[in-house]
C-alpha cells in the first residue's frame, strides 16, 4: 500500500506564489506516476500535472508556464511550485500516486485560495 500526504496550501494574493509538497510512504517502489489534481467548488476534479518515473511532466493547458512539478532527492517527495497565481486557481489540491499492480492512492487535499 501507498499513502500520500499533501501540505503547503494557504491564502495568497493574485500574482503570488505557493509551493505544495506531497510525501509518499509505504510501498513507494511500486509508484510509476505521481500527480497533482484540483477541485474547485461545484466543479469536477481535474488533473493539474504529473511526473512520471522517467521524469516526464505533462501539464494542463491552464497552468502551463506558471506551475512546475518536481521531485525531491528521495523521489518519494513531489512538489508543485505555483507562480503567477490567479483567483481561478482557487481549489482543493490533491496529490495522487499510481503504479503496479494497478492502484491509485489519494491524499486528503490541501486548500489553496487566491484572492483578487
Amino acid at each position: 500500500q501507498v499513502q500520500v500526504v499533501e501540505s503547503g496550501g494557504g491564502l495568497v494574493q493574485a500574482g503570488g506564489s505557493l509551493r505544495l509538497s506531497c510525501v509518499a510512504s509505504g510501498s513507494t517502489s511500486s509508484i510509476n506516476v505521481m500527480g497533482w489534481h484540483r477541485q474547485a467548488p461545484g466543479k469536477q476534479r481535474e488533473l493539474v500535472g504529473a511526473i512520471t518515473s522517467g521524469g516526464l511532466t505533462p501539464y494542463a493547458d491552464s497552468v502551463k508556464g506558471r506551475f512546475t512539478i518536481s521531485r525531491g532527492s528521495g523521489k518519494n517527495t513531489m512538489f508543485l511550485q505555483m507562480n503567477s497565481l490567479k483567483p481561478e486557481d482557487t481549489a482543493v489540491y490533491y496529490c495522487s500516486a499510481s503504479g503496479s499492480p494497478r492502484f491509485t492512492s489519494w491524499g486528503q487535499g490541501t486548500q489553496v485560495t487566491v484572492s483578487s
